[in-house]
């Protein structure tokens, strides 16, 4: 019978459906923190959504499948562990979008079958800037946080203070005894190109696009450095408030925000219905480079709050709102030459040298062709007149030729057989797209491995970005990252655009990063499938780095979070001698690999589920598995997707999957929604 499962094509289909889910929660994960956490994106937008949207598709084709911590049932990504941590006492919630006039409208549909009557709208240019959060008691400003993860954000309240835009003491005759305000800070286009002007003046590294500019800036450490970047803001509503008018629209909410000194978006526009709506968001893209500053899309509300409150959310997002995201833009223009860049792991990354063109907001001298395949898929050749888009206004990319202007006899582009840095071949795995150059002594590998070891999503040095260890490289100060703790003063004064103060503040910096928590090391070696997320359930789970070397697989992926890839992967890293000694050169030097039982922990109310692990299946009734996870979290619980032995209980709403089956047959406790509440009770 089993064997006729194995066989059975829906079944085989299924299980093909779940590993994909899979694969795609731990590829939008990654890139939900590039965006959020590191500021970094590494894909278009339009990519991205297109792997949302793939993800959705499959939890609605498999219910039972999905889980309180997939993407798709949870705003924003993880706030970063630079800033304290700011609880928000409403949730800041994320926005469902809509690509298309069919999508927009299916919305609107769904609005009428929840509520009686006419429904107005608002239409507001979609900034793409940074959400924030701003508290005030009695009038005066108190707290500022980013969004991160909807629940908790980043204390970012010192540096929102430099913001002129941002209201210290609210002002008129309504101010009510406590409000949170919500709006998004950008970097207006002209500020964004006096900064790089600036950056070029210092002989240090441009910023690509404003966004990523406003969100690094808000998260500088000194705030200072966040006051020097012109940074501004538009609010756009108001969570949690004691006392104030009351309020009965969403026009009623921004007179008022106004009024209390608050800078409101003059483009923002009531509108009767969806007709008129889709013609505001064409007309907000034929004019969205007059604005001064970057949108990508128009947000759509209902307009009238007791509408919204029949409405409701759902665990990510507002029923009553909709981001129309704007299609990306695309331009023209010539291809000079394909050129090859080695990263930190040897993978080499073929890029496209262009004829500079406006195309997103921004000026566009590269863009990436991603790997071999890629430029072979698209035939793009040089000198060809090729189609340049900035996908989501972030990454550009060549989508391909216009193969009526190609030139006579143009040839197709071969990937080259040697590293472009130290001559050594190039290998493509079977079974892979990538290229690697495998010699680890290759300069341009050493370099990048530097930049990672000092970036913001690792040791966090300010001031050693990729153009300053390219001169120390080539100085003959740095090798690897010990060398880093190596650098004095004495040694960086005689090199080229580098001012004691300058050298001074950046020995500072490095000497700062020796007490840096345990799983940023960890993230900073460079080690293959070892990001934050894992990093940091082994910092919590050995005494230190020592522990970390001398554990067993067994050991290892006994760590929630930590499976065979990971404990393989760092088995093998630590095999090598030359790794060893690096390990070893940071101990000496006062590098901290000491682990940390808190680290990237949210402190529980209680440990009262303390060692014990959930696993949730099926539709719970009164309440969404997002706010079970959450209430066995408080408890000090675990919540995990798969079920085990080790499973303390799996609770069972309505229309289980197979984990209700797999529990059964393990003999594991199973709890039903009254069960599971009354333990919580206890």
């Amino acid at each position: 019978m089993a064997r006729a499962k194995t066989n059975d094509p829906a079944q085989t289909d299924a299980n093909a459906d779940e590993l994909r889910i899979a694969e795609l929660r731990g590829l939008i994960e990654y890139h939900n923190e590039q965006y959020f956490v590191f500021d970094a994106p590494e894909v278009p937008d339009a990519e991205f959504d297109a792997l949302v949207r793939e993800l959705r598709a499959l939890e609605a084709a498999h219910p039972e499948l999905v889980t309180p911590d997939s993407p798709t049932q949870r705003p924003g990504g993880r706030p970063a562990s630079t800033f304290a941590p700011v609880e928000h006492r409403m949730r800041m919630l994320s926005l469902d979008n809509a690509f298309s006039r069919d999508e927009l409208f299916a919305w609107g549909l769904r609005l009428e079958r929840l509520v009686p009557g006419a429904i107005k709208f608002v239409a507001e240019p979609k900034l793409d800037g940074l959400a924030i959060s701003l508290q005030y008691e009695d009038g005066r400003f108190t707290i500022g946080a980013t969004r991160g993860d909807g629940r908790t954000g980043e204390n970012v309240t010192e540096n929102l203070r430099t913001i002129k835009a941002v209201p210290k003491k609210l002002q008129g005759k309504r101010i009510p005894a406590r409000v949170e305000v919500r709006g998004e800070v950008f970097m207006p286009l002209q500020a964004f190109e006096e900064l790089n002007k600036r950056q070029a003046a210092a002989g240090e590294r441009l910023f690509t696009a404003a966004r990523n500019s406003a969100a690094g800036s808000l998260r500088q450490k000194d705030a200072s450095i966040t006051a020097s970047r012109d940074l501004t803001l538009f609010c756009y509503e108001i969570g949690e408030v004691e006392g104030g008018p009351r309020l009965r629209t969403h026009e009623d909410t921004l007179a008022w925000l106004r009024e209390l000194g608050f800078p409101v978006n003059p483009e923002i526009r009531v509108l009767d219905d969806l007709d008129a709506v889709f013609a505001r968001c064409e007309e907000m893209e034929a004019k969205r480079h007059a604005l001064g500053y970057d949108i990508d899309g128009v947000v759509v509300k209902v307009d009238d709050l007791g509408q919204r409150r029949e409405m409701g959310v759902t665990s990510r997002a507002p029923r009553w709102a909709m981001a129309y995201k704007f299609p990306p833009e695309e331009k023209t223009t010539i291809l000079n030459n394909i050129e090859v860049s080695i990263g930190r792991t040897g993978r080499a990354t073929p890029f496209a040298v262009l004829e500079p063109v406006f195309v997103g907001g921004a000026n566009v001298g590269m863009a990436t062709l991603h790997n071999e395949d890629d430029v072979a898929r698209k035939d793009v050749r040089l000198k060809d007149t090729v189609i340049v888009r900035r996908a989501g206004d972030v990454i550009p990319e060549v989508v391909g030729p216009v193969l009526a202007n190609r030139p006579k006899g143009t040839r197709r582009w071969k990937f080259p057989k040697q590293c472009p840095a130290c001559n050594e071949p190039l290998v493509r795995l079977e079974g892979e797209a990538n290229t690697y150059c495998v010699n680890v002594d290759c300069p341009a590998q050493r370099e990048q491995r530097l930049v990672h070891w000092a970036g913001r999503g690792a040791m966090d040095i300010e001031g050693l970005g990729e153009e300053r260890v390219h001169q120390f490289v080539e100085a003959g100060l740095l090798e690897d990252a010990a060398d880093v703790y190596a650098l004095t003063v004495e040694k960086l004064i005689p090199l080229d655009r580098i001012g004691e103060r300058s050298a001074q503040l950046l020995v500072d910096g490095i000497e700062a990063s020796k007490t840096r928590p345990m799983w940023r090391a960890l993230v900073g070696l460079g080690i293959n499938h070892v990001g934050p997320t894992a990093a940091q359930a082994l910092a919590r789970s050995f005494a230190d780095l020592d522990a970390i070397i001398a554990a067993t697989d067994e050991q290892l992926t006994a760590v929630e979070g930590v499976g065979p890839t990971i404990a393989q992967s760092l088995a093998k890293w630590f095999t090598i001698d030359r790794n060893r000694r690096l390990v070893a050169r940071l101990q000496e030097a006062g590098v901290n690999l000491v682990g940390d039982p808190d680290a990237g922990r949210v402190a529980p109310v209680d440990d009262a589920f303390a060692g014990m692990t959930f696993v949730l299946t099926g539709s719970l009734e009164r309440q969404t598995r997002d706010e079970a996870a959450a209430a066995i979290a408080a408890h000090g619980g675990k919540v995990t997707n798969s079920v085990s032995k080790k499973t303390s209980y799996v609770v069972v709403g309505e229309s289980p999957g197979s984990k209700l089956a797999k529990a059964e047959q393990l003999g594991v406790a199973i709890l039903d929604e009254d069960a599971f509440e009354k333990l919580l009770g206890a």
